[in-house]
């Protein structure tokens, strides 16, 4: 019986034992013994660390070219970032030059005095000489090109420096004559046709106190003519755009003077003269009964709300 016992003992220590699952220890740190204190102490574990290519992943066409070259190549380095020195500015990328076109290509007609039609090169140079000698746009907020060079056509100046109209001219109850500003765009347009005449602003608007004022510049045929500042009050901001076109045309107006436009408005005869033609200075009470002398041209009704006319002054 005992030995019985001892076979069986034996047998089941001959079988093969039973595998424990395995444990990892990876992200165990086994104990360190300190030469100091001759105590064990816990090394600390050291953070994960991931890498550059882990964050920024490329595809694996891109990451085998990269690879097999040895150094990045543009447009992207190994990162997957632009090489491209525009896109890491904060300027926009630089525009290509223009390109310089000989005229006599551009414009074979004008240069050779033929035109692609057919027709004799004497029609074609008569409109050369008609055309305007510049034909290269300009910067008007500073050239002044085209200044003196020539007078314009007879029959321009004849419309430009022609007699005013008295009928036309008004007067303020101050006794200031003037000339609406329509009958000076009605003037050039006479003169140079619409379309041949044209204003540039040449300063940004300025807003006061109250007034409104900007620089504008006259052309007529592509040529400089005058520059002046023109302004106009406004009571409230709301009036400050129909301020602005206000100010425009009294530039306009200005800038006319030196085409010889209605230059008898600035003829002190000339204005005595119309005052006693056409014009009549009489008294007028206001609602607060306040009197003041005002003038208006006879052939107008009298004064409205709030003045009243009392008499003649």
């Amino acid at each position: 019986m005992r030995n019985s016992i001892v076979r069986l003992g034996q047998g089941l220590l001959r079988q093969t034992p039973i595998a424990a699952p395995a444990r990892s220890f990876g992200s165990v740190s086994a104990p360190a013994l300190s030469s100091r204190g001759r105590t064990y102490v816990k090394q600390q574990q050291q953070p994960a660390r991931t890498g550059l290519k882990d964050l920024h992943p490329l595809p694996e066409s891109m990451r085998e070219q990269l690879e097999s070259d040895g150094a990045p190549q543009e447009p992207y380095t190994a990162s997957g970032n632009s090489n491209d020195p525009a896109v890491h500015s904060s300027r926009p990328a630089a525009q290509p030059a223009g390109v310089d076109v000989d005229p006599s290509v551009a414009a074979p007609g004008l240069v050779n005095g033929s035109s692609g039609n057919g027709s004799n090169g004497s029609s074609s140079s008569s409109a050369t000489t008609s055309a305007p000698s510049s034909n290269v746009s300009e910067e008007w907020g500073t050239s002044f090109a085209g200044l003196g060079e020539r007078s314009f056509s007879k029959e321009a100046v004849d419309v430009l420096m022609g007699p005013i109209n008295e009928s036309d001219i008004e007067i303020k109850p101050d006794g200031l004559i003037y000339l609406p500003e329509i009958k000076y765009r009605r003037i050039l347009n006479r003169a140079f046709g619409p379309g041949g005449w044209g204003m540039a602003p040449r300063s940004e608007t300025n807003v006061g106190q109250g007034i409104v004022s900007r620089e504008w510049v006259l052309i007529c045929q592509g040529r400089f003519v005058a520059t002046a500042r023109g302004e106009q009050e406004f009571f409230k901001p709301s009036g400050v755009p129909t301020a602005s076109e206000g100010a425009k045309s009294n530039a306009l107006m200005r800038c006319c003077k030196d085409l010889g436009v209605s230059s008898e408005l600035w003829d002190p005869r000339f204005i005595r003269q119309f005052r006693k033609k056409h014009c009549l200075e009489v008294w007028a009470q206001d609602t607060a009964g306040k009197k003041k002398k005002l003038w208006r041209r006879k052939d107008d009704p009298p004064f409205e709300y709030p003045w009243k006319e009392t008499g003649t002054a």
